[in-house]
Parts: structure tokens; C-alpha cells; sequence
């Protein structure tokens, strides 16, 4: 008893707990964020170079590596496409000859002044001894200051000289300078020749600068900032050049002129040229530095599937940079917004979908978590195939060598056999619900557009529109090869809007298609079996099966109840008639009709139609104890279903067949014996539930009215069609058909369909006249069975079932 109980509550957990509902909904999300993302749990492979690989490992995504001979290459050409620069500094020259022209006019004016002076006080004074060269006057010879000749007082002014133009000059340089009064054509002839010579200009080491001769320079003016590419390095001067350059441009300037002074200028010149043209190193350096980070890795694609390492392998530093590059993209990779919104789309229609369309369904029978269960498996299982599907190689096909083209929509995907199989088992509107979903996910897997979409939904409608009536297996098939030449036809339209079309991609894609169709088919067929056993679902093939009236079950119930299994045949036809006219299941209800009195096995003899002899068990047996026996052959009914494995639907029928409805003759027998205050009148209902869909309520109205009909006496239309209407009326007030969907307008169908069987089978039979009794004038009937229909009454007789009718309509056309 414990453990009947616990079994239960945990049934009833697993059954409606909505727990499990949203569990189920987190392990689709799961499954299909990895399928989207499978870089989220990528195996971590350690090694190093030089070990020795355990297992093949193989992309598992596309991705990038970079080639770093290439890139270094590449960035070395960069380097050496980078011209030298080279600063041209115009101050130099400005500055010099700005210094030479101050420094030979301030000196120009001193010996201008000192001339005066001396001029002056040898006006008063003897003239001194004149100075020469060779006998230089001592200062002691001059006993004081105004006796100092003028090239000694210029002399002291040297040092500006020097000081000016940054270099040395000999006493025999400035005593010449000294001779010619330093006159302005002097400073005037080294400006001329210093500007020629660093106007063209002067580089420090021309042997450096003649190697970028091929390439050229770039010259960049240090004052304007402006650069030219010069090309012609060979026009810039060394400086050995430079100074003998000085003496070619002197040449005419100086021509006749005094050849010490020509000799001074010529040194002067020489001494004052300095390069104006310098290497700028650090410039160049950085401008290469900027061109080698401007060159970007060169990688080249490693594709889903390459084999990276080998078993057996030694790890070389290139297949290591790829394992590190595939899983260091692991490792960096984040689930991009896209995702996320691709998640949270198909969180979406999944949680909608079942709440405005399943839910209702599913709660009313109980089964919500079971057949949730059942559409995740399916979900699940075809997302992987999915994903599957995009992981095989572009050069292999059905196991062949053989390429195909790329295609953003995955034609060859048996993905119809999903919306198939729940067709199969949950019917046509849940597998368009399950439709949609599943190419919402399947087009979001295969990052493709409305046109992937539009392929699946549509691919996956018309399986489940020719797979709705499914009788036969046969049929699987023959949808299978439909939605072949649906999926190609879609191909082609599908190619030719994306404008691939063309003779190469065109038989392939078609090819494929069909192939995908066909596919589903196959996979359907196989896989309803298993799914039948796995889930306990029932399909109308199987109930076409349980319907062959060879089942040992029911051979066995018509040898040892020969009346209940005419009595189940009876409502088999009835349940079956009743369900083509409402629009329910007909396989399904006949198939229960038949199965629904098997418990009575148990106990045959306990039953009126099963007793032969005329004697009933139950007149030596307490009112209570024939209620028992009764009620326990629903139980037994279920016992014996699932022994024999009928399925889930019939016994569930079996079960409800009687639902809480009161066994009324034997209480009111108890009644009659014990008192109505010593009666319990729930000992005498069966146990429930009520019909909790529309077969299982047929089959209970059947069982009723074909039991009744057995008791009438003279089964006129009249009088059947008051049986009928009385017994639907008594069940529908009793609430038994509270949760069974059946509407006034059903009950009405139902009744009127019963009288048409009933009637059949009840129907009056004309006299034979046997030859052997004949005799002239006169005939016997030929057997009891046999004979002729009392004449219809005349006049308005009111029937006594009709004073208890609620509603008159119920079987009238």
C-alpha cells in the first residue's frame, strides 16, 4: 500500500508538476545555445610540442590562424619600402652668412674708428716703429698705448671674429683681413660662395645616403616641414666635395684677386661649409616601426572538420598554434547579442505556444508533462541532427567523395520527420505548433534567412497534412516520397530568388532535397515503434492491429464470454459509427468498444449475457458483494491491458468506460433488504474517473444503450430511438460526460447514429415458409426466432421511456 502510494504521487510529480515543465524548457535552450555555440564546451586538449597526440582532434568550427611567415614578410616589405628621411636644416646657411655679415661690419667699424685714432695721435705723438711679420713690435718697445700701431689693436679684436663664425684664424689670416680694411665685398664673396655650395647641399657621409640610390630619400625641410622624394642622391655634396666645390664656384668670383686673399676666402669658405643635410634616424625609425604595425596578420581558414593532430603524432609548434588558436577562440568567445536574442525568440514562441494552444489539452488529460516530454525528446534529437548535418565535410556526400556546393539552407535536413512522427502520435495541430518551433530553431542553427525558414515550415506543414489520416504504414512512405518532390520544387524556387541557380548547383540541391524528403519518411516509419514503446503513445496503425479479431485477447474472450464479446463487438460498431459522425477518432473508439469488458474474464459467469443456464450467481449473493464483483471488472479490465500491453489509450478507457456512474439495480436491492439509512451509495459506484475524452465517452454511452436494448421486448424504431434518448439524457444529467467535451450538438449526432445500428440489428424479419409444413391454405412458422412482427398500433400511444426525456431532440433528424 506504501508503495502503490509513493509510486503514485511520484507519477503524479512527473505528470503535472510544472517544475518539470520548465525544466524540460531550460534543457532545449541548453541544447540549443551549444548547437548555436558549440565553442561554449570545447574539449581542452594539453600538450606540448613534442609529445605524442592520444586521439584525433579535428576543428570543431571554423577559424582563423595566423601565418607568420607571410606577416613577417609582409611587414619586412613594409619596413624596406620606407624611405630614409633626411632633415634639410635652411638655418644653417641663414645663420652663417647672417654671423659672417655682423661680424665683418662690427669689425669693418672698429678699424674704421681705429684708423681715426691713430691718425689722431700721431698728430701729437712720433710715429712708432711700424710692425711687420718677421719683426713683430713687443709690447716693451711701447711704453704705452697710444704709441700700438694698428694691426695691433686689430689683433685684439680676433677673437670676436672667431667668436662670430665658430672657427680658428691665424694671426697671417686676420693681419690680411686687417690689410684690406675688411671691406664689404669680402663678406659679400663668402655669402655668394657659401649659399651655392649649401644651396645645393651638404650631407654628412654620402657613402650612406648613395645606398638608398635605388629607392631615394626623403628630404623634409626642418623650417616648413614640407618633404619631397628625391631620387637624384648623387647631386648633394660631401664634404670632401664641399671644399673643393668652394674652390669651382670661387673661381670666377675671384678671379684677379690677390692671391693671399684669394687663399684666405677660399680656406674661410672651406672652414665655414657645414651639412646641411643629416640622416634623421629616430624619424625613420619610427615611420618604419608605424609602417610594420600597419601590416595586418595574414591567416588563412582552418575548416570545420580539418584534421588538426593525429594519433600517434609528435606535436610540431604549427598544429600546437592551431590547437592553442581553436581553443583560445573557445576561451575568448562570448555569446554574441545575436544569441541572445536568438535565445530569448525561441524562449518565446515556445512558452506562448504551449500556453495558448497545448496547455489547455494537455492538463485536460493529464498527460502535459508526458507529452512535453515527448516534443523535447523530439526537439533535442533533431536539433542535433541539425547540427550534425553542419559539421560534415564540403567534399563528402552519402558517404562519398563527392563535392557540393556551398548552400545557406540545408536542403538534404530530414527535419519533416519531426513534424511527422508528433502527427503520428499528438495529431496534426500540435504538429504544426511543433512545426513552427522547430524550423524557427533549425534556420537559427543554420544562421540562414526567411528563405531557410520559409523551406522548413512549409516542408514540414505538408508532411504533417498527408501523414493526418495515417491507417497504414504504407502510407509513411508514399508522404515520404510527396515531400521529396515538395522539397525539390522548393529548392528550386529558393535557388532561383537567391539567384544561385545554375547548372552546377541546381541537380545537387535538388538531388538532396528529394533525398531529405525520402529520408523523413524512413526515419518516421523506423522510429514510430520505438517511440510507441518508449512513451506508451498508441498510433492508429497499432490500433488497426488491435483490431484484428484473431488478438489471443479476444479469441479468448469469445470462448470463455461468449456474450460480452458480442456485446463489445456490438459497441465496437457503435462507438466507431458515432465517431465518424462527431468527428472523433473512429479507429480509436472501436478499438476501445472491443476492449473495454475484457476484465470480465476474470469472473464470466457473473455476468447475464455470459450465463447460459438460466441461473444467476447473484441471487445467492448479498446486494454488496455483487457490486463488488462488478465494480472489480474495471480493475481487472486494466490488469489484463497492461498485461497484454494494449497501450495507454485503452486503458484508460477500460478504466472510465463507467465512470462514478451507480449500479442501481443491486441498491436499490439493498435498499430493499438492509434500509435506505443502512445503505452507503458509494459502495455501489464504480470508481472512476469520468470519460476524460470524447472515445472514451462514446464507449460509455454504447455500453449503456447496447445493454438496454437487449431488454427490450418488441425493438420497434419507436421504442429504441426512447431507449437511446432516455439513457443519454440519464448519463448527461448524472454529470459523467462533465469532462469528455461532448456538446448537446454531439450528444444529438450520437443518438441518432445509435438508432440507425440499433435498428439494424433489431430490425424485423419477414416469415419464411419452411416447404417440408407446408399444406394448401395453411403455413407454420419454421422456428421460434422467426416470427412475423406484431401488426404497428394505431392512434398516439405514448412510450414509457418518453416520460422521463429531457430532450426531445436527441435522434431525431
Amino acid at each position: 500500500m506504501i508503495r502503490d502510494r509513493k509510486k503514485k504521487s511520484i507519477n503524479h510529480f512527473f505528470s503535472l508538476n510544472p517544475h518539470v515543465r520548465w525544466a524540460l524548457l531550460v534543457i532545449i535552450l541548453v541544447v540549443f545555445t551549444t548547437g548555436l555555440y558549440p565553442g561554449l564546451v570545447i574539449k581542452k586538449h594539453r600538450y606540448e610540442i613534442g609529445d605524442v597526440v592520444t586521439t584525433d582532434i579535428k576543428a570543431s568550427t571554423d577559424f582563423f590562424i595566423e601565418d607568420l611567415s607571410v606577416t613577417e614578410a609582409h611587414r619586412r616589405q613594409a619596413v624596406d619600402s620606407v624611405l630614409p628621411v633626411y632633415d634639410l636644416n635652411p638655418k644653417i646657411l641663414k645663420g652663417t652668412v647672417t654671423r659672417l655679415n655682423t661680424a665683418f661690419d662690427e669689425l669693418h667699424a672698429i678699424y674704421e674708428t681705429e684708423t681715426k685714432n691713430l691718425e689722431r695721435d700721431s698728430k701729437t705723438l712720433p710715429a712708432p716703429p711700424q710692425a711687420s711679420d718677421k719683426a713683430p713690435v713687443e709690447p716693451a718697445d711701447v711704453p704705452d698705448l697710444p704709441q700700438v700701431s694698428l694691426a695691433e689693436r686689430m689683433l685684439a679684436r680676433k677673437s670676436l671674429l672667431e667668436k662670430a663664425m665658430g672657427i680658428e684664424i691665424s694671426n697671417g689670416m686676420f693681419s690680411i683681413l686687417i690689410e684690406h680694411g675688411f671691406a664689404a665685398d669680402i663678406p659679400k664673396l663668402l655669402t655668394t660662395i657659401i649659399t651655392q655650395v649649401l644651396s645645393t647641399g651638404v650631407v654628412a657621409n654620402k657613402e650612406i645616403l648613395l645606398k638608398e640610390a635605388d629607392k631615394g630619400i626623403t628630404l623634409r625641410n626642418v623650417e616648413t616641414l614640407t618633404e619631397t622624394h628625391v631620387m637624384n642622391l648623387k647631386q648633394f655634396y660631401g664634404p670632401d666635395q664641399a671644399k673643393t666645390m668652394v674652390r669651382v664656384v670661387g673661381d670666377p668670383l675671384l678671379k684677379g684677386m690677390n692671391y693671399a686673399l684669394l687663399n684666405l676666402m677660399v680656406d674661410f669658405c672651406q672652414q665655414l661649409i657645414q651639412p646641411n643635410v643629416t640622416l634623421n634616424s629616430h624619424e625613420t625609425e619610427a615611420r618604419k616601426e608605424v609602417a610594420a604595425q600597419h601590416i595586418k596578420p595574414v591567416l588563412y581558414m582552418i575548416k570545420k572538420g580539418e584534421m588538426l593532430l593525429r594519433e600517434g603524432e609528435r606535436v610540431t609548434p604549427l598544429q600546437l598554434r592551431k590547437l592553442e588558436a581553436m581553443e583560445g577562440q573557445a576561451d575568448a568567445h562570448q555569446v554574441p547579442l545575436a544569441g541572445s536574442g536568438a535565445v530569448a525568440l525561441l524562449t518565446a514562441v515556445l512558452i506562448i505556444q504551449y500556453h495558448v494552444r497545448l496547455k489547455r489539452r494537455m492538463e485536460f488529460a493529464n498527460t502535459a508533462n508526458k507529452d512535453l516530454l515527448f516534443l523535447s525528446c523530439i526537439m533535442v534529437s533533431f536539433i542535433v541532427v541539425v547540427k550534425i548535418s553542419t559539421t560534415l565535410p564540403d567534399t563528402w556526400f552519402l558517404g562519398m567523395p563527392l563535392s557540393r556546393p556551398a548552400s545557406p539552407v540545408g536542403f538534404g535536413i530530414p527535419l519533416a520527420a519531426g513534424a511527422m512522427i508528433v502527427c503520428l502520435f499528438m495529431g496534426r495541430e500540435t504538429a504544426l505548433i511543433f512545426a513552427l518551433a522547430l524550423a524557427l530553431c533549425t534556420s537559427m542553427l543554420l544562421q540562414g534567412g526567411l528563405e531557410t525558414f520559409i523551406y522548413f515550415i512549409l516542408s514540414c506543414t505538408m508532411a504533417s497534412w498527408w501523414l493526418q489520416d495515417c491507417r497504414e504504414r504504407k502510407i509513411i512512405i508514399k508522404t515520404g516520397a510527396k515531400l521529396g518532390l515538395l522539397n525539390a520544387f522548393l529548392a528550386l524556387v529558393i535557388d532561383v530568388y537567391l539567384g544561385t541557380a545554375s547548372l552546377s548547383t541546381l541537380p545537387f540541391d535538388l538531388t538532396v532535397a528529394f533525398l531529405g524528403g525520402i529520408g523523413a519518411g524512413i526515419i518516421t516509419a523506423g522510429m514510430a515503434p520505438v517511440v510507441e514503446m518508449v512513451f506508451h503513445y498508441t498510433t492508429d496503425i497499432t490500433l488497426l492491429e488491435l483490431a484484428n479479431l484473431d488478438r489471443p485477447i479476444l479469441r479468448r474472450l469469445m470462448l470463455e464470454a461468449p456474450g460480452t464479446y458480442h456485446h463489445s463487438m456490438v459497441v465496437g460498431s457503435l462507438v466507431e459509427a458515432a465517431a465518424t459522425e462527431i468527428g472523433a477518432n473512429p479507429i480509436l473508439a472501436k478499438v476501445c468498444g472491443y476492449y473495454h469488458d475484457i476484465g470480465k474474464l476474470k469472473q464470466p459467469l457473473y455476468f447475464i449475457e455470459n450465463q447460459s443456464d438460466g441461473r444467476n450467481k447473484h441471487d445467492k449473493l448479498a446486494p454488496s458483494m455483487s457490486a463488488l464483483i462488478l465494480i472489480a471488472h474495471v480493475k481487472n479490465g486494466v490488469e489484463i491491458a497492461r498485461e497484454h500491453k494494449l497501450g495507454q489509450v485503452i486503458i484508460d478507457t477500460t478504466q472510465q468506460h463507467h465512470g462514478t456512474s451507480l449500479i442501481s439495480y443491486f441498491y436499490e436491492k439493498a435498499k430493499a433488504v438492509k434500509g435506505e439509512d443502512a445503505v452507503n451509495i458509494d459502495d455501489f459506484r464504480y470508481p472512476g474517473p469520468r470519460p476524460q475524452t470524447r472515445e472514451a465517452g462514446l464507449v460509455m454511452l454504447a455500453d449503456v444503450v447496447e445493454a438496454a436494448s437487449r431488454t427490450l421486448e418488441n425493438p420497434t424504431s419507436s421504442r429504441i430511438q426512447g431507449l437511446v434518448q432516455n439513457l443519454i439524457n440519464k448519463i448527461f444529467s448524472d454529470g459523467q460526460l462533465d469532462y469528455c467535451e461532448l456538446t448537446l450538438k454531439d450528444l444529438h449526432r450520437i443518438a441518432r447514429s445509435f438508432n440507425k445500428i440499433l435498428n439494424g440489428i433489431h430490425h424485423h424479419r419477414i416469415e419464411y415458409q419452411d416447404s417440408a409444413s407446408m399444406a394448401p391454405g395453411k403455413a407454420k412458422n419454421g422456428s421460434a426466432d422467426r416470427k412475423p412482427a406484431k401488426p404497428p398500433q394505431t392512434g398516439k400511444t405514448k412510450d414509457s421511456y418518453d416520460s422521463q426525456a429531457h430532450f426531445k431532440r436527441l435522434g431525431l433528424s
